[in-house]
């Protein structure tokens, strides 16, 4: 058998590349390095700090939003004073009587509106009927000391 390039001269090492021109395809590219998880601990370090901030986010407001029960009270009105440390909420006190000569039971309730807070703060010591939700489950105290959280009043004669 005879070498059909046996009149060629060999390309020696050193020599450039084919042209793009000649029937040889072009050098495929240097597969790239994989990276590996401990190149990415910044993102790992920010979802595993943040998704479980997120996480009670979206349950408080949950618990803010949908309330277990409304209804009403009627009683006087004991006490009514703005709380708190660090977050400042309405805090009151309602006298649920039930027949006279009898110790009223004492009812604490939370506001949150401030238009709320001036109607009661002008009610004090009044007969009133409290219209109210309760939210069960909020996990914090800065949105109120009790789950009842009232939403309007009105002044009984």
């Amino acid at each position: 058998m005879t070498d059909p390039t046996a009149g060629e001269p060999r390309p020696e090492e050193g020599d450039l590349p084919p042209s793009p021109s000649s029937p040889l395809p072009p050098f495929p590219p240097p597969p790239s390095p994989r990276k590996r998880w401990w190149h990415r601990w910044k993102l790992i370090l920010a979802l595993v700090l943040l998704t479980p901030v997120v996480l009670v986010a979206l349950y408080t407001a949950t618990a803010l939003s949908w309330s277990y029960s409304e209804g009403q009270r009627a009683g006087y009105l004991q006490k009514f004073s703005k709380k708190g440390w660090l977050c400042k909420t309405w805090e009151g006190e309602l006298a649920l009587s039930t027949v006279p000569g009898v110790a009223p039971t004492m009812w604490n309730f939370t506001v949150r509106k401030e238009s709320t807070a001036r109607q009661i703060n002008l009610a004090l010591g009044r007969r009133v009927l409290m219209y109210y939700q309760e939210h069960r489950g909020v996990p914090t105290s800065c949105f109120g000391d009790t789950s009842y959280f009232v939403d309007s009043i009105r002044i009984v004669q």
